[in-house]
């Protein structure tokens, strides 16, 4: 039986302008300047009274840069998407493409465990991006196809780099590990969906291979006492998105064929769509709803937030829902668009509710 978190958080946060300062001058000091501004935002989490904390992802550039980081074949070109919101538009996206035979060379997240496994002072959580997500990031026409034929082929390399990954951190104690699954939104986006079939490709058939490649990682996790847990959004940088739609197209074979406990999903926006796709998570399985946006700094009102509650509750018992931000509040080191002031405000409220609701 996995404990249930009702204050939870995706897991990214705003980085301190003396954290980006060092990074940018490629300071000597800077695993020091990691350290000292985790150890603040732990303590932080631990005083406003979350259920679950993380590290802020600050050691890395963006939300998935730790796979290339770690392993060798990815190169230069990345995927361009059309980013909505604040200064939308085409632009790349922080994943490399896989031009040469993948070969994991370090973990993941071994320059991230140790340390809050020391100072965590709480349960923490680990995020590693799903492997399904380089199926749509990574695979590049005329260059990766010469490695890998298929995404098939790719996904399997890629799901058995992060099944080890998985097994170390489960043997490490982790107390939550989550798969960060954003891609997962283009097989719920109609524009999305018809980019599929202009490449030839069928985005149903595409969806049940990305869910059996990540189910063969998410499965070394499965023990007593690790919550293993996908988030889904529809993209995050720079309070931008690039994906829209209900989960109503995907909910059926994603909710109920994936091996996880948990489910985040995004919910702060009629971009998500209505709780009804909902009724598809089998009983028994958490969901997180992602009521609270990191997009900007409005706080949202308790009594909207209680009430949205409710209405998720008619479709998943009030006992398997959780409450936290809708995505990271920096999924890359530049962040979203509000202060830490603010962001920790949001965090707050995450907390108050939880407790209001659950006690």
């Amino acid at each position: 039986m996995t404990k249930v978190f009702r204050a939870d958080q995706v897991g990214s946060l705003l980085r301190p302008p003396e954290l980006l300062a060092a990074r940018a001058a490629r300071a000597e000091d800077l695993p020091a300047i990691e350290d000292r501004v985790i150890a603040d935002a732990l303590q932080k989490q631990r005083a406003i009274g979350l259920d679950i904390v993380t590290d802020g992802e600050m050691r890395r550039a963006s939300w998935l840069a730790d796979m290339a980081a770690a392993v060798d074949g990815f190169g230069p070109a990345r995927l361009i998407l059309d980013w909505k919101g604040p200064g939308g538009g085409a632009e790349a996206t922080h994943a490399s493409a896989v031009i040469a035979k993948l070969r994991k060379v370090r973990k993941l997240t071994g320059h991230e465990v140790p340390f809050l496994q020391k100072s965590a002072g709480a349960p923490f959580k680990m995020t590693v991006p799903a492997p399904s997500n380089f199926m749509v990031a990574s695979y590049t026409a005329g260059v990766t196809d010469k490695i890998y034929p298929t995404h098939a082929d790719l996904l399997s390399d890629l799901t058995e780099i992060v099944r080890d990954e998985v097994e170390w951190l489960v043997k490490e104690g982790v107390d939550y590990i989550q798969f960060d699954a954003p891609y997962y939104s283009h097989y719920l986006d109609p524009q999305a969906r018809e980019q599929f079939r202009a490449k030839g490709l069928d985005p149903d058939r595409e969806l049940t291979a990305a869910i059996e490649g990540d189910n063969v990682a998410l499965r070394a996790g499965h023990r007593t006492g690790t919550t293993m847990a996908l988030h889904v959004c529809r993209g995050n940088n720079r309070s931008r998105w690039y994906t829209e739609g209900g989960y109503d197209a995907i909910a059926e074979k994603l909710f109920g064929q994936l091996e996880v406990d948990t489910f985040l999903l995004e919910y702060d926006t009629e971009r998500s769509g209505g709780f009804e796709p909902l009724r598809s998570v089998p009983r028994g399985k958490q969901v997180v709803l992602g009521l609270i946006t990191t997009k900007d700094a409005k706080l949202e009102s308790i009594d909207e937030l209680r009430r949205r509650i409710d209405e998720a509750a008619r479709f998943v018992p009030l006992e398997n829902l959780s409450i936290s931000p809708q995505c990271g509040f920096a999924s890359t080191a530049a962040g979203n668009l509000l202060t830490a002031d603010e962001q920790w405000r949001k965090l707050e409220l995450v907390v108050e509710t939880a407790r209001k609701v659950w006690g």
